[in-house]
């Protein structure tokens, strides 16, 4: 049986005849009693109240938690993503490069030996042109000597 403050305030006791209590003893001492149940109640509720705070206050804590967790997960997991997303790009990036390095190597050696070609062909045209020339000058010098003899 729960006792409260009005209980005790209302608590009456039955006095004896000879050598009982004093009832105003009585009284002032269930006054003081249900006052100090007063306060411990009071007290109590308070205890409650703060106590169910502190639950709700941990509860959205360990939610807060649980969702910084999952958003710092999320950026790792984005992080790693964007790093290998740039190394696939860096890797595309350099094939690339060397594949336009190769192709530009490959026209450099083509027109090397093209320019090679045109160099020995003007070496022979040279060659052709010097033998004509010294050909037709010998036959001017034949033809000049044949005049004075």
């Amino acid at each position: 049986m729960k006792i409260t403050p009005l209980d005790i305030q209302q608590q009456q006791f039955k006095g004896k005849m000879l050598g009982g209590i004093d009832p105003e003893d009585v009284d002032s001492f269930l006054q003081l009693v249900a006052q100090e149940m007063e306060g411990l109640i009071r007290e109590n509720t308070d205890l409650r109240e703060q106590c169910r705070k502190a639950a709700a206050d941990a509860e959205q804590t360990a939610r807060q938690e649980r969702e910084l967790r999952e958003a710092m997960l999320a950026a790792q997991k984005i992080t790693e993503e964007m790093k290998a997303n740039a190394q696939k790009e860096a890797s595309l990036i350099v094939s690339e490069a060397e594949v336009k390095a190769e192709k530009i190597l490959v026209d450099a050696e083509r027109r090397l030996g093209q320019l090679n070609e045109q160099l020995q062909d003007l070496r022979r045209q040279k060659l052709q042109f010097e033998s004509a020339f010294k050909a037709l000058l010998d036959t001017h010098y034949k033809m000049i000597s044949l005049e004075d003899a």
